[in-house]
């Protein structure tokens, strides 16, 4: 048995459009590697070596400002692809926020693998343009919603993203779930003070639009409403 039939994203992944044989051709040229919270996959500005598959944890995508401050541009989630293949430079730092697992190819050899592959250059424009779409989401969280919005809209996400398709229904999002980083963490992605966040978390537990059984462990309770805020 290989990896890839054990593997936790198998259905969810970019490989998922691969049959058997292919499967099995992809796992020789791929690795699982344990990423510990806090370590840094992928640097911006380097020679783009390798693509992953993330099989779990959480990470996120940041890039230098101007005058030396980091700028969160994104979060990776269990099943989303990083890396840029057909690229010669990385485009953004990729660090792990949690412990997580990821599936490594060198993009030497998964360029290769790909061009021979119609389906999978196929499902990798089907990510980059879904990718697009969530950039946009991203800019006008940070942009132009407020606090509350802001922490709205990245539980909402959160449940969703977070899903384990093992055990819940596809496209059924979690009503609890627990954060894989603390507040601090939450705070610099989403551009605001750790004590607004805890306020605002506060606030919604107040407000009856979820519960908060322990610092990380999330109840949404009127997730309507808790999307009406979200705007």
């Amino acid at each position: 048995m290989t990896s890839c039939d054990t593997c936790l994203v198998r259905n969810r992944a970019i490989c998922s459009v691969l049959d058997s044989a292919e499967l099995t051709v992809l796992n020789r040229i791929g690795r699982t590697r344990s990423i510990a919270a806090g370590q840094t996959l992928m640097w911006e500005g380097d020679d783009s070596l390798m693509v992953a598959n993330v099989i779990d944890g959480v990470l996120k995508l940041s890039t230098g400002t101007g005058d030396g401050r980091e700028q969160i541009v994104g979060i990776v989630y269990p099943a989303d692809f990083i890396g840029r293949p057909f690229g010669m430079r990385s485009q953004q730092t990729v660090t792990a926020l949690s412990d997580a697992r990821v599936c490594t190819f060198t993009r030497g050899d998964f360029d290769a693998f790909a061009r021979q592959h119609p389906e999978l250059e196929h499902k990798l424009l089907e990510r980059t343009l879904t990718e697009l779409d969530r950039a946009r989401h991203w800019m006008l969280l940070l942009g132009r919603k407020s606090a509350v919005e802001k922490l709205a809209s990245f539980l909402l996400e959160m449940s969703e993203r977070l899903v384990d398709h093992h055990c819940a229904k596809v496209g059924e999002p979690l009503e609890r779930f627990t954060l894989p980083f603390g507040r601090q963490q939450i705070a610099d992605i989403l551009g605001l003070t750790i004590e607004t966040v805890s306020r605002q978390l506060t606030k919604l537990r107040a407000d009856g639009y979820i519960d908060l059984p322990s610092r990380r462990d999330i109840v949404i309770k009127n997730r309507g409403g808790l999307a009406g805020l979200a705007g």
